[in-house]
């Protein structure tokens, strides 16, 4: 009988060893995925920045195809020859991208035939992703919140503005640290 308590004792140890280790590779997954994440987002974040300043630029009336076209002097059967097709095709590339209906693919090739580089970037109407993030955070932390208030106010247990926005402000860095994917939604 002793033996076998002692057994079960070694069992439980065992087990409790595992679970702890199991515990520990858990938290230094997470906490290395989280760090990669954060780099990841800090790298990105990075590189949209430079485009920040061109976020305002309009694109000209007649699409960028036909007016680099016309400024160069490059009539459309001569664009058309360097692009291996008909005139024809490049009035329907001209009039696609000016409908916005244009492929990134056909604009690539073009731009090669001009002998230039097709740049694209999406830049957060935030002014950066920390901001789209923090923005989007703020959301939901308010609506949580505000949630948790009417319930509150409905039994009689309304909270000040203050102790609210203090809610709201740590629920905010809360989902900030998480970013749970109910934060798109």
């Amino acid at each position: 009988m002793a033996k076998r308590a002692s057994y079960s004792l070694l069992f439980i140890f065992i087990l409790s060893s595992y679970s702890f280790t199991f515990a520990y590779i858990l938290s230094s997954y997470n906490f290395t995925f989280m760090r990669i994440r954060i780099l990841q987002l800090q790298q990105l974040n990075s590189k949209m920045q430079r485009f920040a300043s061109l976020q305002n630029v309009d694109s000209p009336p007649t699409g960028w195809l036909k007016a680099i076209r016309i400024v160069l002097g490059i009539s459309s059967q001569q664009l058309a020859n360097k692009l291996s097709m008909t005139r024809q095709g490049v009035l329907d590339m001209e009039r696609r991208e000016k409908d916005g209906t244009i492929t990134i693919k056909a604009m690539r090739e073009v731009a090669n035939a001009l002998e230039m580089q097709l740049v694209y970037a999406f830049v957060p109407k935030d002014g950066s992703l920390d901001g789209l993030i923090n923005r989007k955070a703020k959301e939901l932390a308010t609506q949580i919140v505000m949630r948790t208030s009417n319930t509150m106010k409905l039994e009689d247990q309304e909270n000040t503005k203050q102790r609210l926005e203090k809610a709201i402000e740590e629920r905010t860095l809360e989902i900030k640290n998480e970013m749970p994917k109910t934060l798109w939604d």
